[in-house]
């Protein structure tokens, strides 16, 4: 069908207008983010748009009836995360945002859409130029759109809604699939670390680990970031590139280093203030940002641990880590109480059994963590191929 719609497209003479002339467009209405926090009522009628996810439910009678657009519309999401939304329910949106509808029988408003998301790339690189990224309706008035007939149009449509509602489909499938087997290995994981008080030797974190708080060398001072060649780990290493770390996304130079003293390998960074309880092990000599604290095995006990045992228990400090904390300006965990945690020190043969264990179940969950990215990936390079390939209209020089 894409095939005989394209060829078909070859011997017409596709007309271009500009937005503003085939579309009316439609201002919001006067309201404040406080105003519509105020007025968000979950089983509310009408929503009223603000930029980027957020919005909020009210009643006809809390705004003006001539702001409350009842037309199938796009809705333009004109500053910071510039984008499109199409909603065919009654609406509003702030008052800098604008939408555009249409009343004309030869035009199909989903397709204009899919032509406008298709091209948010270019409004945002537009917007970027700005200091707050921002477009203004000129940018959308004066865009031009190809016009083939209302029964391409409407084919167009039917193509595009098919592939993303079987893309939203896969995703959620998926998704689930995801979550049922992190249950699964997190039930497994808990309960193989689980020790009797009676049945294992048990000591604090304090006595078995070193523990030093992270740092952020001077941003004003050029040169602790020139020609780095020291990984510096912040949230956003663990978030790219996982639990276990041999690289940071951010390196600092050896004349930041207080004292000349590296975090030794085989140490674990803790988030223990702002997002709290995400850990990861560190492969390489480092060092990190005040929002971890890391903890190195004492001597006295590296012959008593296999370290990826400790890696794995950390899940069950992490868990207490995030039922302990205190708040100020922002959260962090009761560090009186985490030296006083408890680790249990069983035999190194028994370590090693559920080091074995934990590995598979992490390889199995992680195949199937990497793997959902992937195919979701590679459905919607699919879909966007074929919506390319739907709305590249060649354009007749005059």
């Amino acid at each position: 069908m894409i095939n005989i719609i394209t060829k078909s497209l070859n011997d017409i003479n596709i007309e271009w207008k500009p937005l503003g002339k085939l579309l009316i467009r439609t201002k919001g209405t006067k309201i404040t983010a406080s105003q519509m926090k105020e007025l968000h009522k979950d089983d509310a009628p009408l929503r009223i748009f603000a930029g980027g996810k957020t919005f909020a439910l009210v009643n006809f009678d809390d705004i003006p009836k001539k702001d409350i657009n009842r037309e199938p519309s796009i809705i333009v999401k004109s500053r910071g995360i510039i984008e499109f939304e199409y909603y065919d329910k009654p609406f509003s949106h702030k008052n800098e945002m604008w939408s555009y509808h249409s009343k004309d029988k030869n035009i199909n408003i989903k397709y204009i859409y899919y032509i406008l998301k298709n091209q948010e790339k270019y409004f945002q690189n537009l917007g970027s130029k700005m200091q707050m990224p921002q477009i203004a309706t000129p940018d959308t008035d004066k865009f031009e759109i190809p016009i083939p007939p209302i029964s391409v149009q409407t084919e167009i449509v039917r193509i595009l809604d098919t592939f993303t509602a079987l893309t939203a489909e896969l995703t959620a499938e998926l998704t689930a699939e995801l979550t049922a087997r992190k249950k699964q290995y997190n039930y497994y994981r808990d309960k193989l670390l689980t020790f009797k008080e009676d049945e294992v030797e048990w000591k604090t974190v304090e006595e078995i680990f070193y523990l030093k708080n992270g740092y952020t060398p001077s941003k004003s001072e050029s040169k602790f970031w020139e020609n780095g060649d020291i990984p510096w780990f912040r949230m956003e290493d663990i978030r790219e590139n996982g639990r276990v770390l041999n690289d940071a996304l951010q390196k600092i130079n050896k004349i930041a280093v207080k004292g000349g003293k590296l975090f030794s390998e085989n140490s674990i960074i803790i988030s223990t203030s702002a997002t709290i309880g995400e850990h990861a092990l560190v492969t390489v000599p480092y060092l990190s940002n005040q929002r971890f604290t890391n903890i190195s095995l004492k001597e006295e006990y590296q012959d008593h641990f296999d370290i990826r045992f400790i890696f794995y228990y950390c899940f069950i400090l992490c868990n207490w880590c995030k039922k302990n904390t205190t708040v100020s300006n922002f959260s962090s965990v009761d560090m009186n109480g985490f030296k006083k945690f408890k680790f249990p020190i069983p035999p190194l043969k028994e370590q090693a059994r559920i080091v074995e264990i934990l590995d598979k179940f992490d390889a199995l969950t992680n195949s199937i963590t990497e793997g959902l990215p992937r195919e979701i990936a590679l459905r919607q390079k699919q879909y966007e191929y074929y919506r390319n390939l739907l709305l590249d209209f060649p354009k007749v020089q005059e």
